[in-house]
């Protein structure tokens, strides 16, 4: 089943609205500016431009020059020239041109809108605080000069200032902002793509950047050969991924979704980062697909409200975010300001390059330098191992997530951080340290994981293949492993590590009473 029949994926097909014949003087265009919602489909800021009849010009800026804009890590970068990509050729086929422009979103906006004498300019709102002084400054520049400016809702299913608690203030903890979430209206039905999106002709004369002189792929040397071996950027990408999922993942999500040796997540966290697809799209495919025949097993209750769970996870990030703008720098609970870290150069780099001696956080970490992402799973696990068994900041392990992550969202990577850390909101527990063999056990119980991304143990049994310095001598030969040379020792002793960290922890408790 093809879900663009229940125009939930639209086909492409049906244009949003018919547009009127071309009048014999050039129509004033309407402005849609593009960030992080890069498709065409259940796009309201693009879908309203076309409604209103006039010309529309399509308009992306490289803004990392405006003050506290997180500038993106190389990962995203790679992904952000093959979305864009991937939306040029929309476009084109739909009838406009993508514009590209480097410099200050506040200056670029404002100076296009003049030059072309824009009708009104579009975009979809974002939520990070940099973002927000950007589009906060575009719009009173536009007010000035009388073009009008109309923002709307296409990232989130719920505005992060729309859902509080009962006294009126924000939530701290999931569970009651998920049950306030649940309780509310239905989020609103995917909008239809527009299937011609006329262009104005002032178009042509329109300066452009070509993405090649942005460099945004690595050449020298070029690493990314394992991200283009596991992503297709862009809207139809997004699409292929989405019907993948709801197939063969969405059946026993529930249940199997913590199993990195199963292909059991939706792995859609790239698309939605970028705005390739939108979590409207994705909640109501999900409750669709519970009620379609689809061939093979169907998803039952219990996987559509744990996958539905996961994008109310992504919500109450951005709920955090929009109250604690520097989420990603400042400790949520400030207790945490005094936390003793150390500085280890030898110990993060065991990490980054997944040589801890511990095989499912090796790899893990194998896995995000490969292909630019990991198992969710096996994020808690690699941020718990470095933050609470190597004592190195939250924020560092943050950062290199950030830069090597094709998925690093600016309020998923920071809460989720300092939810291992124990620093943020609804945090685990500082005291609650995973056990990486015993986590290795239960959620890849026969090893194929670890055998996939750390090929050193692929001929290590089962019952050693997480803790392979228990291993005997024999078995270590026949597995053509030596330990210190072929596999690195553990880092750290993890029950030694245990305590260092509880004890740290409770250096705390006089400034948390």
């Amino acid at each position: 089943m093809v879900f663009s029949q229940n125009g939930i994926f639209d086909d492409m097909a049906t244009p949003a609205a018919s547009v009127p014949p071309t009048a014999p003087q050039i129509a004033a265009p309407v402005i849609v500016w593009f960030r992080d919602d890069l498709r065409i489909s259940d796009n309201p800021a693009l879908n309203e431009a076309v409604e209103t009849g006039r010309p529309v010009i399509c308009v992306y800026i490289r803004d990392e020059h405006s003050p506290d804009l997180r500038a993106p890590g190389a990962a995203t970068r790679w992904w952000l020239a093959g979305s864009l990509r991937a939306l040029s050729r929309t476009l084109t086929e739909r009838g406009n041109t993508l514009i590209l422009r480097t410099g200050k979103g506040s200056e670029i906006v404002p100076g296009l809108a003049r030059l072309v004498g824009a009708a009104a300019v579009h975009w979809n709102r974002r939520y990070d605080a940099g973002g927000l002084a950007v589009d906060d400054t575009v719009a009173k520049a536009l007010a000035a000069r009388n073009i009008p400016v109309r923002t709307f809702q296409a990232s989130l299913l719920y505005e992060p200032r729309s859902v509080r608690t009962m006294a009126g203030r924000p939530y701290t903890v999931f569970t009651p902002f998920w049950r306030q979430v649940r309780s509310l209206d239905m989020p609103r039905a995917p909008l239809p793509a527009p299937a011609r999106i006329t262009s104005s002709p002032q178009t042509n004369g329109l300066v452009t950047d070509r993405i090649e002189d942005w460099h945004l792929e690595p050449t020298r040397p070029d690493w990314a050969g394992g991200l283009r071996k596991a992503w297709t950027p862009g809207e139809a990408g997004a699409r292929a991924r989405t019907e993948q999922f709801l197939t063969h993942g969405l059946p026993g999500y529930a249940k199997l979704r913590d199993r990195p040796d199963l292909r059991h997540t939706s792995r859609l966290s790239p698309h939605l980062k970028f705005g390739e697809i939108s979590p409207f799209q994705l909640w109501h495919a999900a409750r669709l697909a519970i009620t379609s025949s689809r061939g093979g097993t169907r998803p039952d209750a219990a996987d559509l409200e744990k996958f539905l769970t996961e994008l109310g996870w992504r919500e109450f990030s951005y709920h955090l975010l929009h109250h604690h703008p520097k989420l990603h720098s400042d400790n949520y609970q400030r207790q945490f300001d005094r936390f003793p870290w150390k500085d280890d150069s030898a110990a993060l780099t065991a990490w980054q390059t997944g040589s801890t001696g511990y095989p499912i956080v090796d790899a893990g970490m194998r896995e995000l330098w490969t292909t630019g992402w990991m198992h969710n799973r096996v994020r808690m696990l690699v941020a718990s191992f470095l933050v609470k068994h190597l004592l190195v900041d939250w924020r560092i392990g943050e950062a290199w997530f950030w830069d090597t992550l094709v998925d690093a969202d600016i309020a998923n990577n920071p809460s989720g951080w300092q939810w291992v850390a124990g620093s943020g909101a609804d945090a685990a527990p500082y005291f609650r340290i995973f056990n990486p063999v015993l986590q290795g056990e239960a959620f890849d119980p026969e090893g194929d994981y670890v055998r996939a991304w750390v090929p050193e143990l692929a001929q290590m049994p089962r019952e050693f293949v997480h803790e392979p310095w228990r291993a005997p001598a024999m078995t270590l030969r026949t597995a053509g492993i030596t330990i210190g040379k072929t596999y690195p020792e553990p880092a750290v002793d993890h029950r030694a590590a245990r305590d260092w960290a509880l004890a740290a922890f409770a250096a705390l408790k006089p400034a948390v009473a």
